[in-house]
């Protein structure tokens, strides 16, 4: 049975396990903290990779940051991990094949290839966590762009409040509907202690709570007519920490009364923590390495 060596790196933990060429894991997953350099993140993948080398085909690597087509490099700063992670050299870590890809990305292929959109062609998964990230799927085939960098979920909405988001842009999108957005709404609409769990813990009871909740899911619901508008997609799907407090059914209705296109299907992703390695890994077997 061929199998490979996949990673998800984040960071706070990298989780690793093997994976078969049909997305199943072989082993179990071992997730350690993520070292505080890149020096030795980089130690960490060498000595983890040598201790499998033997029984695998390769390695796939879902992470943080823009990744070229090539899936050779990272083209871009990756802010929540160590200074110098982006310049590391992935592909001398192993005598074998080694893929990088988006950890994004990699999720967005996990729910199209063998996931909540399996059987569409024409699929975006939103991850939904401390930011906003994206895997977009046209005609089968991931959207990469000229440099590896498309689908990247920053771009401004219409808002007076003036947020600054981490990319620079005031009222971008992901400043709006991440779980570092719903954070925001909790102390301007309860208090200056309050976090977006007390949001969802009191939607249905406390006042506040609901509008601040509706608030936050009316704007994500701006940027699904956007992206509905836009790519004319056959299903959206939403994964990462926050999908499961999303109201489907009202959002879905909500959307396809707005788009112009044909309706799209809004579906919670059949994967969570581990989407990044089974789409990695996934996408290593579709390229044949």
């Amino acid at each position: 049975m061929e199998k490979l060596l996949a990673f998800d790196i984040g960071g706070t933990k990298i989780a690793y396990a093997l994976i078969d060429k049909n997305g199943n894991f072989v082993t179990e997953v071992t997730k350690q903290a993520t070292p505080d350099s890149s020096e030795k993140i980089y130690d960490l993948l060498k000595k983890t990779i040598s201790e499998y080398e033997k029984d695998i085909i390769g390695t796939a690597i879902a992470t943080a940051g823009a990744i070229n087509k090539e899936g050779k490099k990272i083209t871009s700063h990756v802010g929540n991990l160590p200074e110098g992670y982006n310049k590391l050299d992935f592909m001398s870590l192993s005598n074998k094949p080694v893929l990088l890809e988006n950890d994004a990305n990699s999720a967005g292929w996990a729910e199209f290839a063998i996931g909540s959109a399996k059987g569409c062609q024409n699929v975006i998964t939103l991850t939904i966590g401390t930011g906003v990230g994206s895997g977009i799927i046209v005609e089968g085939k991931l959207l990469k762009g000229k440099s590896g960098a498309a689908g990247e979920m920053h771009f401004p909405i219409d808002s007076c409040k003036k947020r600054k988001c981490t990319c620079g842009i005031d009222d971008c999108f992901e400043i709006y509907a991440s779980g570092t957005a719903l954070n925001l709404y909790a102390k301007e609409y309860m208090s200056e202690n309050a976090t977006g769990y007390d949001i969802i813990e009191q939607k249905s009871t406390n006042p506040k709570a609901r509008k601040a909740f509706d608030e936050w899911q009316g704007k994500l619901l701006q940027g699904l007519i956007m992206l509905g508008n836009i790519f004319d997609p056959e299903m959206i799907v939403l994964s990462g920490s926050l999908s499961k407090f999303i109201e489907y059914e009202r959002l879905n209705k909500q959307a396809n009364e707005q788009i112009l296109t044909q309706p799209f299907v809004l579906k919670e992703a059949k994967f969570e923590n581990n989407a990044g390695m089974i789409g990695v890994a996934m996408l290593y077997f579709d390229k044949n390495l």
